[in-house]
């Protein structure tokens, strides 16, 4: 029996599109997971898993990233490395060849879906496959409408996701063969030559980072939970920081785990799926997350799998180091049904600090909130890359930089300005090394860190006793029940003291460096928040 699909009557030809080929639209799981395994794009594992594998890009190709540089974006997008510019012609050109693959397809695959949880601030997407399981990647990971949504379905964007597509540079103004190109003013994104199926979910987080803030609404690269008092909590954080693991508390209702936008009555996830990190997954530390790859339904990109047994290895990275899997947010015992909670009353700031200067957690003003986040900051330690033989200070402003495609300053402004008018408490949370740089000192204990972030958001830290920060002016308390006092001062944990002076002055140093390109963008308050040496 064929697998129904929902056409709706806003169909590829009008849109411009023209193709023979058979087209599967709105396919629900179980017949995208068919279809998958059938056409030999995945294989199952023996508990019901999806498991395909992405080729030789295993993670987003950011420097194969344009947006279309026109009169729409040429003075509302910041173009820099992170938004190179293409010009209109070099898009004309590519979007002349992709719609001509279009049409010599034998089968595509089309999903309508909204990015956003929000009616009232979603954004409708269509997106077009070549590859069965990347359509269950997209029907996953984005807010599924209901059936009876879909035959009325209008987009607004659209994504066409040919990995077979080959640009060419000269011709299509790309790097490579790989090509991801941004059109605001056609509402049209091309990629080609990648497997990597996370493109198409930033692409939409791109496409709401760009449209939100004209209506006041501030986009967040953020995890978000709900407290047994129901009030909400957002976790700002990089890679390594802890935002996934300290924001999956089951004593709280999840929202999301990336990406969210935060209205006048709201926070939402821009999502209706997770994307976790498999790689060295653990079963005891991460018990919800790891369920998730037991369940039919899960995509699991680039673990390695038994050939003969089924088995899955998430320790083996010889795939990949940036093993995920993608699986509805449902597929979490605690999460919200609505995907939405109240706005935030906490804005957690999480950095892994691995100089081993910052207290573990401190109180930030708006002022000193806009600055740590434009600043983004985190830290890269030895042998996480190669080169790396001491820890490097990284700096993603907004904590998302290359997601962003306004100037830092819009969101920051954004966030600025809820913080202020909704009273928001907003923390910093250093995750990093404590007694000591990387290789020296230790990682910050996970019960302290858990012990300090449980007090802010129930409100009890509120009434510590706080002491000024001699370097960043933030406010840090001095005691806290249940937590080591000691670990509360951090030069009080170094046994070389003037070697933490020393290492504080560095780190202070790379801040007030990096801030210099947004000191022309912020009022004075946000400058006097920099930190100074003491």
């Amino acid at each position: 029996m064929a697998a129904q699909s929902t056409v709706p009557a806003h169909d590829l030809s009008q849109q411009g599109i023209a193709t023979n080929a058979e087209i599967h639209w709105n396919l629900t799981t179980a017949p995208l997971v068919e279809t998958s395994v059938s056409r030999e794009e995945g294989l199952l594992s023996k508990d019901g898993a999806l498991v395909v594998e992405t080729g030789k890009h295993t993670g987003r190709s950011a420097k194969d990233k344009f947006t279309v540089k026109d009169d729409t974006t040429a003075e509302t997008v910041w173009f820099n490395d992170g938004n190179k510019p293409m010009s209109p012609e070099h898009f004309a050109n590519l979007k002349e060849d992709f719609l001509a693959a279009l049409g010599e397809k034998e089968t595509l695959f089309v999903q309508d879906l909204y990015g956003g949880s929000q009616p009232e601030h979603r954004v409708k997407v269509r997106v077009i496959n070549e590859l069965a399981w990347h359509n269950l990647f997209i029907r996953t990971l984005l807010c599924r409408p209901e059936r009876e949504e879909l035959a009325g379905f209008v987009p607004e964007f659209t994504i066409i996701d040919l990995p077979t597509f080959q640009a060419d540079p000269e011709r299509h103004g790309s790097r490579s063969e790989t090509v991801v190109a941004v059109n605001f003013t056609e509402k049209l994104i091309l990629i080609g030559g990648t497997r990597y199926a996370g493109e198409m979910k930033k692409s939409v987080f791109g496409v709401l980072n760009y449209k939100l803030p004209e209506a006041g609404i501030m986009p967040m690269h953020c995890s978000a939970n709900i407290g047994p008092n129901g009030k909400s909590a957002v976790f700002f954080g990089l890679s390594g920081t802890g935002k996934t693991t300290l924001s999956a508390d089951a004593s709280r209702t999840l929202i999301g785990d990336d990406e969210h936008g935060w209205s006048d009555t709201a926070v939402f996830n821009f999502e209706g799926g997770c994307y976790a990190k498999m790689i060295r997954l653990d079963p005891e530390s991460e018990p919800e997350i790891y369920a998730t790859t037991k369940r039919f339904g899960t995509v699991l990109e680039n673990v390695v799998m038994d050939p003969e047994t089924r088995t899955l290895d998430f320790d083996d990275n010889s795939k990949a180091e940036n093993t995920r899997g993608a699986y509805p947010i449902d597929f979490i015992p605690n999460s919200s049904e609505e995907n939405l909670g109240p706005p935030p009353s906490n804005v957690i700031m999480l950095t892994a600090d691995a100089f081993g200067v910052l207290p573990p957690i401190a109180k930030l003003t708006p002022e000193q909130a806009m600055y740590h986040f434009l600043s983004g900051y985190t830290a890269k330690v030895a042998g996480t890359e190669i080169g790396v033989t001491e820890p490097q200070a990284t700096f993603s402003t907004c904590f998302g930089a290359p997601f962003m495609p306004r100037h830092p300053s819009v969101y920051g402004d954004l966030l600025k300005t809820r913080i202020a008018e909704a009273g928001v408490d907003v923390w910093l949370v250093n995750t990093g090394w404590t007694g000591g740089p990387h290789g020296v000192g230790h990682r910050m204990p996970i019960k302290a860190t858990r012990a300090l972030l449980n007090a802010a958001l129930d409100g009890s830290l509120k009434d510590a006793e706080f002491r000024a920060d001699p370097n960043f002016g933030f406010q840090v308390p001095v005691e806290v029940p249940g937590v080591d006092t000691a670990i509360l001062d951090p030069r009080s944990t170094w046994d070389d003291k003037d070697a933490y002076d020393r290492k504080a002055r560095e780190l202070v140093e790379r801040f007030i460096e990096n801030f210099a390109q947004f000191a022309d963008h912020v009022d004075e308050g946000v400058r006097e928040a920099a930190p100074k040496a003491a």
